[in-house]
């Protein structure tokens, strides 16, 4: 898809990656961050961890649906059944993404403040966290939602951040993991005007 729609993809910052299953927490500014994820990873098997409302777009629900843990907000006993999910699937070795924003912010591509779900499952599932930043997605596809919103090829960049080690994420408590993830990736964005 990546490739039929041209978009080229230029990855910047760690390259070697800890073996075993981590949490990918990303900024969401775009759908473009889904689907570019397997062409930014694609040494690594990883599933979604979304909102179940995103399988309402058809492109996205077929691409998305075998791919996915869905995650009903609207029930906190649907919602502790994903993370119930999400971490029997990363005792099977595969990685879990997570937009800890809990969406696409208004303000994209400027950062929503972060939900303490990611951080929580890789601090129960004792794994490491893998920040990424997506620089410039927005502007090349935005929300589809957005009357006008811009959808056309160009070269999306990303930076893929140190990781947060499984022994950091145990030692510290969430809150702290969270700020510091939220604080790397927002430090390659464009900051707001105060």
């Amino acid at each position: 898809m990546r490739i039929f729609c041209f978009y080229a993809v230029e990855k910047s910052g760690e390259e070697e990656l800890e073996k075993g299953p981590f949490v990918l927490a990303a900024n969401h500014s775009s759908y473009l961050d889904i689907f570019l994820l397997y062409s930014i990873l694609p040494q690594h098997k990883f599933l979604f961890m979304g909102k179940s409302e995103i399988l309402k777009y058809p492109l996205v629900k077929t691409f998305f649906k075998k791919l996915n843990i869905p995650v009903d907000r609207t029930s906190s006993i649907k919602s502790a059944k994903a993370f119930i999910q999400a971490r029997k699937e990363i005792h099977k070795d595969w990685s879990v993404v997570i937009f800890p924003e809990g969406g696409i912010p208004d303000e994209a591509p400027c950062l929503a403040p972060f939900k303490s779900g990611a951080f929580q499952l890789a601090k129960s599932s004792k794994c490491a966290i893998l920040p990424i930043t997506f620089l410039n997605n927005f502007y090349l596809f935005s929300d589809p939602d957005r009357f006008c919103a811009p959808a056309r090829p160009g070269l999306v960049k990303v930076h893929i951040h140190p990781m947060i080690n499984r022994t950091e994420v145990e030692n510290n408590d969430v809150k702290f993991t969270k700020e510091k993830t939220y604080q790397l990736i927002s430090s390659y964005l464009p900051q707001k005007n105060h």
